[in-house]
């Protein structure tokens, strides 16, 4: 599986050390499958720290690692529901009671972070957010929240864009 990662700088070998944490599934190394977003991401990032670069830093890891229960923690989201909401919001407010190695799931927009913000806020119910969310083109991210599974990814290359 190909992953993809938008920053500001080439991330050749990430580190969870690195990571912020409070984001939407915990501190972790952030990936998804979607190039185009990757790129976003770097140019959001770019924004955000006036850098005069955004980098997109690609990456291999082998699928069967997802399939291996009796060795890491893997949660997957397969849609913006319930559970997933109440998962970033716990996140969000640091009360992530579970550990995962890795967590799939869909990703925030600028117009996602405002649904979830008003989630949050108490102006929507859970319901009203999840409704609201099914009208949004959503990308996944991958997670990475051990550096034992950070480890597995296989550096291949970065573009600058």
């Amino acid at each position: 599986m190909i992953l993809y990662h938008g920053s500001t700088v080439k991330v050749e070998n990430p580190h969870l050390t690195k990571c912020r944490s409070n984001t939407d599934f915990g501190r972790g190394f952030y990936t998804t499958t979607s190039q185009e977003q990757a790129e976003k991401w770097a140019r959001l990032k770019q924004q955000r720290e006036s850098s005069v670069k955004a980098v997109v830093s690609i990456y291999e890891i082998d699928e069967i690692l997802f399939d291996q229960s009796d060795i890491y923690e893997v949660l997957q989201f397969t849609q913006a529901n319930k559970d997933w909401l109440d998962f970033v919001y716990a996140n969000r407010k640091g009360l992530k009671s579970k550990f995962y190695d890795i967590v799939f799931g869909p990703v925030a927009n600028d117009r996602l972070f405002a649904t979830i913000s008003l989630y949050e806020e108490g102006i929507l119910t859970a319901d009203a957010a999840i409704e609201q969310l099914k009208t949004y083109l959503l990308f996944n991210q991958i997670s990475f929240h051990s550096q034992k599974v950070i480890d597995l990814l296989f550096y291949k290359n970065s573009i600058k864009i």
